[in-house]
C-alpha cells in the first residue's frame, strides 16, 4: 500500500498525514505565494492580504533568482499561518470577471469569423437583436472584410468588424 491509499490514525483517532502528503500541500502553498508575487499592488489589496504578508509579497515583487527563492519559502510560511483557502477563493473570484471578459471576446471572434463566412442568418440575427446596428457599415465591414481574405491581404477590416461587433455588444450593457 502507498502513503495515498492508507490512512493513519493516531490514539485519539485523528488523522496523520503522510511525509509526502504534508509535503504536497507545503508546495501548493509556496505555489500560491508564487501567484500571488505576479499580482498587481491593486490586486493585493482586494485581496485584502494581512499585512505582514502583504509587506512579504511586495519584497519578492523586487527580487531576484536566489532572494527570490528565499522569499516564496517564506512566502509559504507565512501562509501556513493564513486561512488559505479563503485567499484562493478570493484570487479566483477576483479573475473570473477576466474569464468572462475573454470568453465573450472569443464569442465576438467567432462571429466575425462566420459573418465573414456569409452566416446570413447570424447577421440578421445581429441586426435584430441590437437596435443601433447601422446595417449598412456592418455589411460594408464584412464585404470588405471577405473581399481582404480572399485575396490573403492584411485583415484590416476583419479588425474593423470585431471593434464593431465588440462596440455593439458594450452598448447594450
Amino acid at each position: 500500500m502507498n502513503d495515498e491509499e492508507s490512512m493513519d490514525f493516531d490514539e485519539e483517532g485523528v488523522e496523520v498525514k503522510s511525509k509526502s502528503q504534508v509535503k504536497r500541500e507545503l508546495l501548493a502553498l509556496k505555489d500560491l505565494g508564487a501567484d500571488l508575487v505576479t499580482l498587481s499592488t491593486s490586486q493585493l489589496t482586494r485581496l485584502s492580504l494581512p499585512e505582514h504578508l502583504f509587506t512579504a509579497v511586495k519584497s519578492a515583487q523586487t527580487m531576484k533568482k536566489g532572494a527570490l527563492k528565499r522569499q516564496l519559502q517564506y512566502i509559504g510560511k507565512l501562509l501556513r499561518k493564513e486561512d488559505a483557502d479563503q485567499i484562493i477563493s478570493n484570487l479566483e473570484s477576483m479573475r473570473q470577471p477576466h474569464k468572462e471578459e475573454v470568453a465573450h471576446l472569443h464569442q465576438l471572434e467567432a462571429w466575425r469569423d462566420a459573418l465573414i463566412d456569409g452566416d446570413e442568418e447570424l447577421l440578421q440575427e445581429i441586426i435584430t437583436s441590437h437596435a443601433q446596428v447601422d446595417r449598412q457599415h456592418l455589411r460594408q465591414l464584412i464585404r470588405q472584410a471577405g473581399k481582404e481574405k480572399e485575396k490573403e491581404q492584411s485583415p484590416k477590416s476583419a479588425r474593423l468588424l470585431f471593434q464593431y461587433l465588440k462596440s455593439l455588444t458594450e452598448n447594450e450593457a
